[in-house]
């Protein structure tokens, strides 16, 4: 089961992407848990999950995130913007799998 959390100002501009990734996932016949959050729940969500993805709006967070997430050896990256914009569920699913190895 990958988990695959993303982050974004308030949880919901990222929940269409969400809908989107988990799709592909399933149709790839890969196990995914995909969640959205806000940055407001990050330190209590992230724990739960192999990598988180940011959103645009929040790339700049990135840093401080990091340095929460090294405690539980995450990795914490932005989302394209382009693949951010076009929602394209497939590239980032792609994305998030590889960030986890």
């Amino acid at each position: 089961m990958k988990k695959i959390m993303l982050c974004c100002s308030a949880g919901m501009s990222t929940s269409l992407l969400v809908k989107k990734m988990q799709a592909c996932a399933d149709a790839r016949g890969i196990e995914a848990d995909i969640k959205a959050f806000g940055a407001a729940e990050f330190n209590n969500q992230v724990s739960h999950y192999e990598v988180v993805l940011l959103g645009p709006q929040v790339k700049y967070m990135q840093g401080d995130l990091q340095k929460v997430a090294d405690q539980f050896g995450i990795k914490v990256e932005p989302i394209d913007m382009m693949d951010y914009g076009m929602q394209k569920g497939d590239k980032v699913l792609d994305f998030a799998l590889e960030l986890i190895g």
